[in-house]
C-alpha cells in the first residue's frame, strides 16, 4: 500500500520512483540472458586471492573534534565527530543477498559486527538494496540507535522491524533534516533504482549532504554518472570529502553504477577536495577483478590532480581543515599504502 509521502512525491510517476534522466537498468543491446551467461562465466579474479588486510579499531573509544571516518568495506562506514556517531548503510551479516549462501563477503573483509559499533546517534540508509540495507544488522543495532534517516518508502520497512516511527525520518530529494545546530542532512538525487525482489521503484534512492561541525561531506550511496553531481556541487559545494562508489560496474549496466573514471569526474563536479572511493573490497556483484576499481580510480585521480584516500577496512582517517587547505601534489593523495596489492 502506497503512503501519502509516496503519492505526493514529484519523483513518483507511473507507479514507481523515477530518476532525473532516463535510466535503463541495462544497456540497450544487452539482454537478461546475456547477463546470466556472464554470471556463469565469472573469472576467479573477482575475489581476492588472499585474506584482505584490515585494522580492528576500538570504535567505542573514538574521540575527535574533526570528522573521523572508519570504512567497513563496500558501502558501510562510520562517521565520528565531536561525540556524535553516524553510521551509513551497515551490512555486517557477511552476505549481501536474501540467501546467506549467496554473495558472501570476501575472506577478511567482515571483521566488524553490530556488537563492535558504539552508540549510534544517526543511522543513514541510502536505499533498500541488500548490499546497503541488511535486516539482520538493523535488528542487532536497534538497541543502540537513536535516530534513522532514509528515503521515502523505506520507513515502512524499518517500522516492520518494530523500530518506533518517531525515530525515523524519510526524505524526498532536496528535503532536509536538522537534528541540532551542528548536524544537518539534505537528501539529494542519485541515479539508481530500488527493490528487494521482482518489483522495483517502490521506494526512493538518494545521496545525502552531511553538514556537521562546520564540515560538508557528500554521502553518495549508489549512482550512475549524470548531471546531478554538478547540480549538487553548485548548490552545496565545496565539499571537504566526497564518499562515492567506484566498484560493481559493468558495460552491461552503465547507467546505474559509475565506471571508476566517472567516479573521479563526479568528485570534481561536486567540487570536493578529497575522494573516498567505496562500494568495493567486500562483495562481488560484477565481473571485474576485485582490486580493479581502486587501481583505476587512483590512476584517474592522479591524471586529474585529485586527492584520494584509500584506507584499509577499519583504518580510521581524519579530515582536518588545515590539511584541506594545504598545497599538496596529486602523488600525496592521502594514501596510507597500497594495501590491496596482496601479491607483494
Amino acid at each position: 500500500m502506497k503512503d501519502q509521502r509516496t503519492i505526493h512525491s514529484k519523483n513518483y510517476k507511473k507507479g514507481s520512483f523515477q530518476n532525473l534522466s532516463l535510466t535503463p537498468t541495462m544497456a540497450p543491446d544487452v539482454s537478461f540472458f546475456h547477463i546470466l551467461k556472464d554470471m556463469f562465466r565469472r573469472p576467479k579474479s573477482i575475489r581476492p586471492p588472499h585474506i584482505i588486510p584490515s585494522v580492528k579499531t576500538d570504535l567505542k573509544s573514538l574521540s575527535s573534534k574533526e570528522p573521523l571516518i572508519v570504512w567497513f568495506g563496500h558501502s558501510s562506514y562510520l562517521i565520528h565527530c565531536n561525540g556524535k556517531n553516524i553510521l551509513v548503510d551497515p551490512v555486517f551479516s557477511g552476505y549481501a543477498s536474501p540467501l546467506s549462501f549467496m554473495i558472501k563477503a570476501f575472506n577478511g573483509s567482515n571483521i566488524y559486527s553490530a556488537d563492535d559499533m558504539p552508540e549510534i546517534d544517526l543511522l543513514v540508509l541510502t536505499h533498500n538494496h541488500y548490499d546497503h540495507m541488511d535486516i539482520h544488522t538493523l535488528n542487532k543495532l536497534k538497541g543502540k540507535t537513536k535516530n534513522y534517516l532514509t528515503t521515502i518508502g523505506v520507513k515502512r520497512s524499518l517500522e516492520s522491524l518494530d523500530i518506533p516511527s518517531h525515530k525515523i525520518t524519510d526524505l524526498d530529494w532536496w528535503e532536509k533534516k536538522e537534528y541540532d545546530d551542528h548536524l544537518k542532512l539534505t537528501a539529494t538525487p542519485a541515479r539508481h533504482f530500488s527493490g528487494r525482489g521482482i518489483k522495483r521503484g517502490r521506494s526512493l534512492w538518494a545521496s545525502f549532504v552531511l553538514e556537521m561541525e562546520g564540515y560538508k561531506i557528500f554521502i553518495g550511496g549508489d549512482s550512475g554518472y549524470d548531471t546531478h553531481f554538478k547540480l549538487i556541487g553548485d548548490t552545496f559545494g565545496p565539499f571537504d570529502l566526497a564518499i562515492l562508489e567506484c566498484g560493481q560496474y559493468n558495460t552491461s549496466w552503465p547507467f546505474i553504477h559509475m565506471m571508476p573514471e566517472e567516479t573521479v569526474q563526479a568528485c570534481l563536479d561536486l567540487n570536493a577536495v578529497i575522494l573516498l572511493p567505496v562500494h568495493w573490497s567486500k562483495f562481488a556483484l560484477a565481473n571485474h577483478p576485485w582490486d580493479e576499481p581502486i587501481q583505476r580510480v587512483k590512476h584517474a585521480a592522479e591524471q586529474k590532480g585529485l586527492k584520494i584516500t584509500a584506507p584499509m577496512i577499519g583504518e580510521p582517517i581524519m579530515i582536518r581543515k588545515e590539511q584541506l587547505n594545504e598545497e599538496q601534489t596529486a602523488s600525496d593523495n592521502y594514501l596510507q599504502k597500497e594495501w590491496w596489492r596482496l601479491d607483494l
